[in-house]
């Protein structure tokens, strides 16, 4: 990988990421709605889901025609075939957070990653309602607008604030309850602010101690994962795995072996 690659992929992600957000907010102040509806009747999707990350794909494949772009509304495509000797494929999310983004609640996100040969070097999340801009290059450091992140500091699970998500499927969200309800009486407290990128982000700047997740697609913590990484957090799965759909925990090093355990024992990579 030639020097300053990932940087400048992440100038890209950025540059990607005000654009989409700015047309994100544009559309939720002209009014929006939910056009469609995904895996259940309450996963939704808009009209500016769409719009948002056909922009951005129209964008990468007229300035990197040779990546790919793996995106949460329109799977694999916008560009061909990755080719060269650093093949990059593009990770988006046009808009996390999309029911907060239907009712108007300022909690959400654009969130764009770089992968190269498999592995994310570079990530943005921007909330497009307050301005709020966290980035990452792998082995550079995670920053807020100019400010390095280091996670918190809190070394004690029974004091740590604990963010989290549920799933949309009745049948997930009863398990998630139910993995919630042997934890909450193990830590400070629970937050649930519906967007996982952000989550992934708050962790990294210690507004939130830890967050863990069932769930999750690759656009969901591609860039905040790498950003919480970046921030000194260990970002995994149970037992070792990689973090992924059955689990994501992020956690600083203090407090993860004792999360772990705990999800661990109230089987949360379980269920349906």
């Amino acid at each position: 990988m030639g020097a300053g690659f990932p940087d400048e992929l992440l100038a890209i992600a950025v540059d990607l990421a005000r654009r989409a957000a700015d047309t994100a907010a544009r559309m939720r102040a002209a009014g929006v709605s939910a056009v469609a509806t995904k895996s259940t009747a309450t996963d939704v999707v808009t009209a500016a889901d769409r719009a948002v990350e056909r922009e951005i794909v129209e964008t990468l494949h007229r300035i990197r025609p040779q990546d790919t772009v793996l995106g949460e509304e329109y799977g694999t495509g916008g560009a061909g075939a990755a080719t060269g000797p650093d093949p990059v494929r593009w990770i988006v999310d046009p808009i996390d957070g999309t029911v907060n983004y239907l009712y108007g609640l300022p909690h959400y996100a654009v969130s764009i990653a770089a992968e190269v040969a498999g592995v994310v070097v570079a990530g943005v999340v921007r909330n497009p309602a307050t301005g709020d801009e966290w980035t990452a290059v792998r082995g550079g450091g995670a920053y807020r607008d100019g400010r390095r992140l280091t996670g918190s500091t809190e070394t004690d699970l029974r004091q740590a604030l604990v963010g989290t998500g549920f799933g949309y499927d009745p049948a997930r969200r009863a398990h998630q309850a139910a993995v919630l309800a042997g934890l909450i009486t193990q830590v400070r407290d629970i937050r649930r602010f519906g967007a996982a990128a952000i989550d992934l982000c708050l962790a990294a700047e210690g507004a939130v101690d830890v967050c863990y997740e069932k769930g999750l697609n690759a656009w969901d913590h591609a860039a905040g994962g790498l950003i919480a990484s970046e921030a000194g957090l260990r970002v995994e799965g149970l037992d070792g795995r990689p973090a992924g759909p059955d689990l994501l925990i992020a956690a600083p090093p203090a407090l993860f072996g004792p999360l772990h355990e705990r999800l661990a024992r109230l089987n949360a990579a379980g269920g349906p």
